[in-house]
This record gives C-alpha cells, sequence and structure tokens, in this order.
C-alpha cells in the first residue's frame, strides 16, 4: 500500500492499482480527490469535507464513489444517486479494493459551549491505517499505521500523546497540521517522538511511504 500526504488531513492510499481518498477539505489540494475511486469524508467541518471540490471530483469519474456521515451524505447524495453511502460506528464496508470498518460517534470537544457533531474514523485493511477524523478514537483493534491529529484548536500536546500512547501503533503519521507552523515542528517531533511509544513521522505534502 503507497500512502501520500496531501496537505492538513487528507491522505491518498493506493493498492493494487486503485486508489482511495480521506478527508480532500478546504485546506488540501484543490485537486485532492481527483483521480480517486473512492472517498471518504470523517465529517462536515470545511478543513475535512469542500462541497464544492467533492461535486467536482465525482462529476469528473462518474464511477468515484463516497461513503460518509449522514449530515455530509444529506448535502450531496441527491446529485449522485446510488454513489453516496451513509456510515456509522460499527459499520464495515470495501470501497476501491480497501476493507472499511467504521469506528467513533462524535467529534472532539471545541469548548463546552460548542454542539458537539458527528465524527467518524476509518480503520482500513485490518489495522494497516486509522484516520480517525477529528477526535482522539481508540478503535480497539491493533493498528499498524496511526494517521494522527497532532495539532488542533481542540487538542494540546499532552493528549496527543497519551493517545498515541492508547492506540500503540506501529507508527504514527502527522495528519491535520496546517496550523501547526514550522518553527513549532520540532517541539511536537521531539515530544511526541520520545513520549508516545510508537514511531514517530512526518510527511510534506505530495510525499508518499510504503506501508
Amino acid at each position: 500500500m503507497k500512502l501520500t500526504k496531501k496537505s492538513h488531513a487528507c491522505v491518498r492510499l493506493e493498492k493494487d492499482g486503485r486508489t482511495l481518498v480521506v478527508d480532500p477539505g478546504g485546506f488540501s489540494e484543490a485537486d485532492a480527490a481527483h483521480g480517486a475511486d473512492a472517498i471518504l469524508v470523517t465529517h462536515e467541518h470545511p478543513d475535512h469535507f469542500d462541497e464544492g471540490r467533492l461535486r467536482t471530483a465525482l462529476e469528473a469519474d462518474p464511477s468515484a464513489e463516497v461513503w460518509t456521515l449522514r449530515s455530509v451524505a444529506e448535502k450531496i447524495s441527491a446529485a449522485f444517486p446510488g454513489r453516496v453511502h451513509t456510515v456509522g460506528h460499527g459499520d464495515t464496508f470495501t470501497a476501491a479494493g480497501f476493507d472499511v470498518q467504521v469506528h467513533g460517534e462524535l467529534h472532539a470537544v471545541i469548548h463546552p459551549d460548542i454542539p458537539r457533531i458527528t465524527n467518524v474514523g476509518y480503520l482500513i485493511d485490518g489495522g494497516r491505517v486509522f484516520h480517525p477524523g477529528d477526535a482522539l478514537t481508540v478503535p480497539g483493534r491493533p493498528v499498524q499505521t496511526l494517521m494522527l491529529p497532532v495539532m488542533a484548536p481542540w487538542s494540546k500536546i499532552s493528549e496527543v500523546i497519551d493517545y498515541v500512547r492508547e492506540v500503540r501503533p506501529q507508527r504514527a503519521y502527522d495528519v491535520h497540521d496546517a496550523l501547526l507552523t514550522d518553527l513549532a515542528r520540532p517541539i511536537y517531533d521531539r515530544q511526541i517522538g520520545a513520549l508516545g511509544g510508537a514511531e514517530h513521522l512526518r510527511l510534506e505534502p505530495g510525499e508518499s511511504a510504503a506501508l
């Protein structure tokens, strides 16, 4: 499996000539979802779901399909009948040849005064990759590669470190990093790498790794 990091929370996975994209939002490249056989969206926030860009990708490829939660599916399903699938915690499905399990139900707490929205994470190919979206969801299954939301308005670094410890992946790649400046990156790299208990890695947007 080939993992390619796109900007912020978006990643592309390639296997056997097929491509799965997770969270091609407004902080990612405009063409992040183009060429995908299947697209997974964790929740409705615009840094994870850009309706216009997603519609453009689906219009460009009539065979592309989307799996997402209800709040996102309701915005686009009418325009693409049979191609937008609503999923929730506990569901399993196959998308572009990847086996996917859905874990989690709620977005992390941003502030007690802000109502929490639905958020789902995707465990891919039996734990080879787990993308939690905007939550520190522990799937309760072995995880080889954790897509780690390293910096967000709803988290602090101690929570990120404890999350890595609880999931216990073989390796963790940073995502959700558009707000993390280059000045701060060495601090996160050093502390998560030293305290998380897993190999902590980072890819620049456009860089790839073999899993």
